[in-house]
């Protein structure tokens, strides 16, 4: 009787421990398997505050993940359900729940490509970043037109125009506009280096003045190899104490603009308007790229004085004013 007794258990055992293999094999087998045999992309947004239990739910609901009980599991056995980072995540259902979770704590949040082109206002810029879905031109504008928060990025300006950096930035769906401007000051930051501030001073001029002149010559280019020659024109002019006379700078200086400049626009008495006043604007007219604030800083050295657009968006350059009014006639009024 004893025997049969002892005979029972070992087999209870045995079925216990095979029991035991195949659940362990079957869990091992379940955090290396896919969801599903196509890779399908699915977008799936984590909010802040939610909890583990609903985030596996949601998961489990797009088809990112089977058996929500199994994942929950795994991340408790891993202690990694209390770290899942909030955000919006773009999963394939060709990716195993191990990897799922990999994202999910390490916050390999889905990024939008943002890129900014050289020589944009702040409004066209704002409006480029809401295009996107980042954040709202009100937010955006009411934030770079803050003196305090110019201030607080040691700006020395009343707004930013001019400091937001054109490049390419990667930003998650939850990015914050204080984030996206502070990253974009950032990259004006890192090229405006100290070598560039000491030749300003070299220069006579602020960095501030620097600023505002590349973005005049950002405006005025037409073709990228002209821009030390374009900044050539504008320092020699403003040694010979002669106005800038740059169309960008009147348009700035023009509310609603209609894309049509005048005479009586030239003749507006505005305070960036480089045909009625002496010297540079009080500020950027938008915000230049790294060679145009290089130009800014490193003019070509020619006699020019003077510049028309040809058809080609290049220019033809003059050192005197019967020259120019030549190549006006020639370019401008197709006589």
């Amino acid at each position: 009787m004893k025997k049969k007794i002892l005979l029972a258990i070992f087999i209870l055992l045995i079925i216990a421990l095979g029991g035991f293999a195949w659940l362990y094999v079957d869990f091992i087998k379940y955090i290396q398997r896919p969801a599903g045999a196509d890779s399908i992309q699915k977008i799936v947004l984590i909010n802040q505050g939610d909890n583990f239990k609903k985030i596996t739910s949601r998961l489990n609901q797009a088809g990112i993940i089977t058996h929500p009980f199994k994942f929950r599991l795994y991340a408790r056995l891993k202690k990694y359900d209390h770290r899942i980072k909030a955000g919006e995540y773009a999963f394939s259902t060709g990716m195993s729940p191990a990897q799922i979770l990999a994202v999910l704590v390490s916050g390999r949040v889905r990024l939008y490509r943002l890129t900014v082109p050289e020589g944009l206002t702040l409004d066209q810029i704002a409006s480029l970043v809401a295009d996107k879905g980042l954040c709202g031109t009100a937010e955006f504008l009411k934030l770079t037109g803050s003196a305090a928060f110019a201030e607080k990025l040691d700006i020395p300006a009343a707004c930013l125009e001019g400091y937001l950096f054109p490049d390419t930035y990667f930003f998650p769906k939850n990015v914050t506009a204080r984030e996206i401007i502070t990253r974009m000051h950032a990259g004006f930051r890192a090229v405006f280096t100290q070598q560039w501030k000491q030749r300003a001073v070299k220069m006579g001029l602020s960095v501030h003045q620097t600023v505002t002149l590349a973005s005049i010559i950002e405006k005025e280019t037409g073709a990228a190899f002209e821009r030390p020659l374009i900044s050539s024109v504008f320092h020699n002019r403003l040694k010979k104490g002669m106005r800038l006379e740059s169309d960008p700078t009147v348009i700035y200086g023009i509310k609603n603009f209609d894309g049509n400049i005048t005479r009586k626009h030239l003749a507006a008495k505005t305070p960036y308007n480089t045909y009625q006043i002496k010297g540079l604007p009080p500020g950027p007219i938008a915000n230049p790229g790294a060679e145009a604030l290089k130009a800014a800083l490193f003019p070509a050295d020619t006699k020019f004085l003077f510049f028309v657009a040809r058809k080609d968006r290049t220019h033809q350059f003059s050192t005197n004013l019967k020259d120019h009014r030549r190549a006006v006639r020639k370019y401008q009024m197709k006589r």
